[in-house]
């Protein structure tokens, strides 16, 4: 299209909110987060695999002096000029159960003199069973697999709800369009009901049927309609142009809301909608994910205690000045070290840590259960502000269709002279304010539905859970 040409999109509040999920610049911020989240936990189930690695020097070449002690226990310093080459090809596996690890390696170096009896020198380690095990102390691997799954539940439920925050807010801007654009459509009707009037109290004062003073009100009213027309023109492009920005529209797009007629057929109640928000929302996830790294602290705290640890390795081990000889005459190798660290005098440093630890621990416990309580608190006042819009919208529905017929009964009234101009003034007020106050309540309800929907991540009109593909998600946008 030109520039200059203008398109006009009629949009329901559902063609909205399933615009603004996919389009939006939250939404896209929701997904990345997700994304991040997602290889995160994909690195943690990475860990749990075997690994294989491959690391090599090649070459490394040397031309120094190096010590050198003689019988008599003096150094003298002798030239080395050498070429050296190695490679090692590893399997390994992280042992979950004990927080050790256990790998499979094979390794061959090679030493090349470059100075005086030039030779070749190869050692092989055909195979080697290397075992690495921390004693006493905390696994963390263990905790990861306690810890990591539930990191990523919570980040999908936040994502979900993430979701829901971006229909709020895209029900937001839909609702204030949606009053601007009543606020001109009434604004519009005003100025020509005010025209209408003008020129019919204009006669009216030339029969003498009116006085001066209301043939000047009539005009005064005209004008008011005018200003307050072009008022809405401007409140109705700002309005505009936010809900395209957040619905990533054109320019020249001209979103024209519908009122949405249809509701959701959902009675909800505080106990339903509580059960499915400890099931479902983030938060449930979040406590029991802080519950667990608090008690992380303190198991690391008192592995930290004392410090021991056992490394293994048998193998077979060989050396030659050919390649080939060095993998024949085989010897065994092995090599046991335990090492252990035990404090004999730390001023209670150690002990301290766990207490502080223990302490962290008391204080997250009691954090939880006041936020739980909030949110407990909080949901409770959604869902009785909900069912109590439900009767607000019905009150609200009704005095919108009462104050049009009024205002339209008295209009004709006025036409043949048996009320006041400030009567009609008074019902044409009345009307106004109860359009609006309708829309105002229409949004109040979708607001507090979705925002209970954001809550408990259920889709209480189909009486099913709001899911996404994620892995999709992630792949495809």
């Amino acid at each position: 299209m030109s520039g200059a040409e203008t398109e006009e999109l009629y949009l329901s509040l559902d063609e909205t909110i399933s615009r603004a999920r996919t389009s939006s610049v939250d939404a896209a911020v929701a997904l990345d987060e997700l994304k991040t989240s997602y290889w995160e936990y994909r690195s943690y189930r990475a860990e749990l695999l075997p690994e294989v690695n491959f690391s090599a020097t090649v070459p490394a070449y040397h031309r120094q002096y190096s010590p050198y002690m003689n019988e008599s226990g003096s150094y003298s310093f002798v030239r080395n000029n050498y070429l050296q080459m190695n490679g090692e090809v590893s399997l390994s596996q992280n042992i979950w159960l004990t927080g050790g690890k256990i790998a499979l390696n094979t390794s061959l170096d090679f030493f090349h003199q470059l100075e005086g009896d030039k030779y070749n020198r190869f050692m092989s380690i055909p195979v080697a069973l290397t075992l690495t095990q921390p004693v006493f102390g905390v696994n963390s691997i263990k905790w990861d697999r306690r810890i990591e799954p539930v990191r990523y539940t919570e980040a999908k439920a936040a994502y979900l709800s993430a979701s829901e925050d971006v229909a709020i807010k895209a029900i937001a801007y839909y609702f204030q369009l949606l009053m601007a654009d009543e606020n001109m459509t009434i604004a519009s009707q005003n100025l020509e009901n005010a025209r209408k009037l003008y020129e019919v109290a204009k006669e009216k004062r030339e029969m003498g049927r009116i006085s001066g003073n209301d043939l000047l009100q009539m005009e005064l009213n005209l004008l008011n309609a005018e200003s307050e027309l072009t008022d809405c023109e401007s409140s109705r492009k700002s309005c505009m142009f936010q809900l395209r920005t957040l619905l990533d529209l054109g320019e020249n797009t001209n979103i024209i809301p519908l009122t949405p007629s249809a509701l959701p057929a959902a009675d909800i109640s505080y106990e339903d909608a509580l059960q499915k928000a400890l099931e479902r929302n983030k938060l449930a996830a979040s406590i029991r994910r802080r519950q667990l790294e608090a008690d992380y602290e303190v198991a690391k705290a008192k592995g930290n205690l004392r410090q021991i640890s056992l490394f293994a390795q048998i193998g077979y081990t060989g050396t030659d000045r050919r390649f080939g000889g060095a993998y024949s005459s085989l010897k065994d190798n092995q090599v046991v070290e335990i090492g252990f660290e035990i404090p004999i005098l730390d001023w209670g440093r150690r002990r301290g840590k766990v207490k502080v630890a223990e302490s962290n621990r008391k204080v997250m416990e009691s954090r939880l259960r006041q936020e739980r309580a909030d949110f407990s608190q909080n949901l409770f006042i959604l869902v009785e502000r909900y069912r109590n819009q439900m009767r607000q919208l019905e009150i609200s529905r009704r005095a919108d269709e009462i104050a049009a017929r009024r205002y339209a009964a008295n209009v004709e009234t006025f036409m043949i002279g048996k009320i006041s101009t400030l009567d009609l003034n008074d019902s044409r007020v009345s009307k106004d304010e109860a359009r609006r106050e309708y829309i105002n309540e229409l949004y109040l309800f979708w607001n507090y539905y979705y925002q209970i929907r954001s809550l408990t991540l259920w889709d209480f009109s189909a009486g099913s859970g709001i899911d996404a593909d994620f892995e999709r998600d992630i792949r495809n946008r």
